[in-house]
C-alpha cells in the first residue's frame, strides 16, 4: 500500500494590508471544514519562519494562498506553479515580520528542504490599503474567495488520488 499524500494547505498574508489579507480569508473558510489527518490546513499570516520550517516536514503538495499582483481585474485568481529549480539561495533572507512566499521556499532550500509539488492559488489585489493600513478585503476580492476556496478544495481533492514526485 503507497503511503498517504501529505498535502499542506497554507494562507499567506497581513490581515492589517487590505486585500493582503485573502489568503488568511481563504484559509478560514477552508480551517471550517473537515480535512482528513494527511491534510493540514494553516494560516500562517506573515509567519515566514513557521512556514518554512513546516515545508521542512515531510510534505508532498504544499499549496500557497496569497494575494498575487499580477496586473489583472482585482480577484481574478490564478493559479501558478512556481519554478523551484531556479531559487536562489541569495533570496534565503526571511523577514521575522513579513512574508515574501518566494524568500521562504529559498530558505527551505537552502536549509536542504525538498519540494515535490508546490501551487500558489493567487488572487489580484484591488488594494493592500493606505500606508496607516486597511482592515478587510475590497468587494472584488472578497467575492473571489467562495470561489478560491472551492479551487483549492478541488486541488486538495486531486492530489489526494494520485502521487507526487521531487521537482527540486
Amino acid at each position: 500500500m503507497m503511503p498517504e499524500t501529505q498535502i499542506l494547505v497554507a494562507g499567506i498574508g497581513n490581515i492589517f494590508l487590505g486585500d493582503d489579507a485573502f489568503g488568511c480569508e481563504v484559509l478560514r473558510h477552508l480551517s471550517a471544514r473537515s480535512w482528513p489527518d494527511n491534510v493540514r490546513v494553516v494560516d500562517f499570516g506573515i509567519r515566514g519562519f513557521d512556514l518554512a520550517f513546516a515545508l521542512l516536514e515531510d510534505v508532498d503538495v504544499t499549496i500557497l494562498v496569497d494575494a498575487t499582483p499580477r496586473g489583472e481585474a482585482p480577484g481574478t485568481l490564478y493559479t501558478i506553479e512556481p519554478d523551484l529549480k531556479n531559487l536562489d539561495a541569495e533570496m534565503a533572507v526571511v523577514e521575522t515580520h513579513g512574508m515574501n512566499p518566494i524568500k521562504v521556499l529559498s530558505m527551505v532550500k537552502a536549509m536542504g528542504g525538498q519540494f515535490r509539488k508546490v501551487l500558489l492559488v493567487g488572487c489580484e489585489p484591488e488594494t493592500l490599503g493606505p500606508e496607516e493600513g486597511q482592515m478587510g478585503l475590497s468587494q472584488s476580492v472578497q467575492n473571489a474567495v467562495p470561489e478560491a476556496v472551492k479551487l483549492v478544495e478541488a486541488l486538495v481533492k486531486s492530489y489526494l488520488q494520485r502521487p507526487v514526485k521531487n521537482v527540486a
